[in-house]
């Protein structure tokens, strides 16, 4: 099987990366060679970071410094895992990418969109995923499904934020229909699971007739 990149995209509490799990272990259990990382995070180095992004206590970090911290997360996870993993021929499932970024420091935080590219495009050394599967839930589902967990900085932005997140991977979604992959997230686990498997299945992006 050719190697692959696929990302998993979305708001937080939309359920991405409960997908993300159930793809890999089905894809393992067909024998397939798979990993699956997250952002940010993914490497000694770049878990470190993720530390720092995510603390509370951080509530004053200025949306630069946090795009440039996990924009280095990300170079970290690309040159030690993603690239060499595709080299040997292993699929990449990767919770969350470079989408990310544009969605919830451009769209959200007002960052140029154009910059932001310019730095995706350096720290992943222009690697794009070949398929994005976002799983999209409106706010207040998400807002839910948050309830009572401990959430992180970037979580407690509250509903506006998260708003204009998601309405970003909607136009990043249509800019990119090509690999962008919509999935309702309100619906069941496991039917959301089978049509992540049928899409793909169909698109001959893990596997071909």
């Amino acid at each position: 099987m050719e190697q692959r990149l696929i990302t998993f995209e979305g708001i937080d509490g939309c359920g991405k990366s409960t997908q993300a799990e159930l793809l890999r272990d089905f894809l393992r259990g067909k024998g397939e060679h798979i990993i699956l990382v997250r952002e940010p995070g993914g490497t000694t180095i770049s878990e470190q970071i993720r530390s720092i992004l995510l603390d509370p206590v951080n509530k004053d970090m200025n949306p630069t410094t946090e795009t440039i911290l996990l924009s280095a997360s990300r170079a970290q996870l690309t040159r030690e895992v993603i690239l060499p993993s595709l080299e040997e021929g292993i699929t990449v499932l990767c919770d969350r990418y470079a989408d990310s970024t544009l969605a919830y420091q451009g769209y959200g935080r007002g960052l140029p969109i154009s910059w932001l590219e310019n730095l995706n495009e350096f720290a992943t050394q222009g690697k794009i995923p070949d398929a994005t599967i976002l799983v999209d839930v409106p706010i207040r589902t998400a807002l839910q499904r948050l309830r009572g967990k401990s959430i992180d900085r970037i979580e407690r932005e509250g509903n506006n934020f998260l708003k204009r997140v998601r309405d970003g991977y909607l136009i990043l979604a249509e800019k990119h229909a090509e690999r962008y992959i919509v999935i309702d997230g309100t619906k069941s686990v496991n039917s959301i699971h089978s049509k992540i498997l049928k899409i793909l299945e169909d698109r001959r992006t893990l596997w071909r007739n």
